[in-house]
């Protein structure tokens, strides 16, 4: 086996630049070094949400493949889906290196990227031949420098419509200044009408996700489930990079600016999701991510109201073998738990994350 899926082969990518290494692991999967190395299928947790049959509910989250370079790979690792982008309709550099930071006692990550990528143009030759190999997310954003950012969104829909099994409409990402005012109540009603719109107008209705940030307040959470229930929105994925720092421990590399992911976002993104399920009743599909990195954590964000749950600082730290090892382990919860499904586990404890305050 790969060297790569060992924890010496991790640990020297460590000794990298994180953007470097980054870098370094995607060339491995398009290369072939890393086998896929798929869990047995177990249909107790196959589950269908927005008209799409998952055959697990765990997913790479947007941020890893930004350029739709390994979707298949990541797929053979043993995601139910994956998630591509967030994708520009041209392309852009992203913030100034360096931009991404290990906080390893804390298994967390502080990027400031700001929607680095190479384009709608670029992203969409890669995937267009591709044979289907698990369902794919395209998670759509707007320039820096766009004049007009819901053109932005409209555009994603357009060029990615004959590609994408559903897409995310990213307005909280914190490195673009200004993305997440997107979020309020009349700048998500612009938005959404536009893009749905577009959507509307294809001959194939594709489901339109919304991911939002985990700083929000109840007012903002009450404005946006209104909309997206006004909207008929098809799911909202909670949640996106914090910009809280609350929790950590005392690394150097804390202070640096930018979204933090892993392990210390858990509890923030778990309490704002069953807040939101809360809001949105029982039939809106909501995706869980943040702190992901064990079945028990995929298990928790069922728990509190997730139909689907995604990941990525957890891969990172976790390795190839991580998405295998989760969904052995989920399989092993609904043996202990006789469960005849997975997602019976759903909202179990969503009442109780919902009474808890966002943490400062």
């Amino acid at each position: 086996m790969s060297g790569l899926l060992s924890g010496i082969g991790r640990r020297a990518l460590f000794t990298l630049d994180p953007e470097t290494a980054h870098g370094l692991s995607i060339t491995a999967l398009k290369s072939g070094m890393v086998p896929g190395c798929r869990a047995d299928s177990d249909p107790r947790l196959a589950v269908t949400v927005a008209g799409l049959a998952f055959p697990n509910p765990l997913g790479m989250a947007a941020g890893y493949d930004k350029n739709a370079e390994v979707p298949r790979e990541l797929a053979r690792l043993g995601f139910g889906f994956v998630e591509i982008g967030t994708l520009t309709p041209r392309p852009q550099p992203g913030n100034p290196r360096p931009r991404i930071f290990r906080l390893v006692r804390d298994q967390a990550v502080i990027n400031r990227l700001g929607f680095n990528n190479e384009g709608h143009a670029a992203a969409h030759a890669r995937i267009s031949p591709r044979r289907r190999d698990g369902l794919l997310g395209v998670n759509i954003g707007a320039n820096k420098d766009t004049e007009d950012r819901a053109a932005d969104y409209v555009a994603g829909i357009a060029c990615f419509a004959d590609v994408a099994d559903y897409f995310t409409i990213n307005i909280s990402s914190p490195n673009t200044p200004g993305l997440r005012n997107l979020q309020t109540r009349a700048a998500l009603s612009e938005l959404l009408n536009r893009v749905l719109a577009e959507r509307d107008a294809k001959q194939t209705r594709i489901p339109v996700f919304l991911k939002i940030a985990p700083d929000l307040t109840e007012p903002d959470l009450d404005d946006i489930a209104a909309e997206c229930l006004a909207q008929k929105l098809d799911g909202v994925i909670v949640s996106n990079t914090t910009l809280s720092r609350t929790g950590l421990s005392a690394d150097p590399k804390a202070g640096e600016a930018g979204g933090l992911s892993g392990r210390p976002v858990f509890e923030r993104s778990t309490i704002v999701l069953a807040k939101m399920r809360q809001r949105l009743g029982k039939e809106m599909p909501l995706i869980g991510v943040g702190g992901v990195d064990s079945a028990e954590t995929a298990a928790e964000k069922i728990r509190a109201g997730a139909d689907l749950v995604q990941l990525y600082t957890g891969f990172i730290y976790g390795g190839p073998l991580l998405p295998g090892r989760i969904l052995r382990g989920l399989s092993k919860i609904c043996d202990r738990e006789k469960l005849a499904h997975l997602s019976d586990l759903r909202d179990t404890r969503s009442a109780d994350y919902a009474t808890r305050d966002i943490p400062a």
